[in-house]
């Protein structure tokens, strides 16, 4: 079976993207990152338009996106 180009979607296929299940996805990969952070020191953690950069006094470097806020109810 063929994949769809980009161009070919629907508008309507977009909207069918559950906003939930998104969510929770990022909540569990970032639980997973959050896992390999124990026993680290955080240096500081920045707030950007698109992530949440927390660099650690390794050096090391770990980026959160979009998704990770509580849906709101209407």
């Amino acid at each position: 079976m063929d994949q769809p180009e980009v161009s070919d979607l629907q508008t309507s296929d977009l909207l069918d993207i559950d906003p939930d299940a998104l969510r929770e996805a990022e909540r569990v990969f970032a639980q997973g990152i959050l896992d390999t952070m124990s026993g680290k020191q955080v240096l500081r953690a920045v707030y950007e338009d698109t992530r949440v950069v927390v660099v650690m006094s390794d050096g090391s470097e770990y980026y959160f996106y979009g998704f990770m806020g509580e849906s709101k109810k209407r």
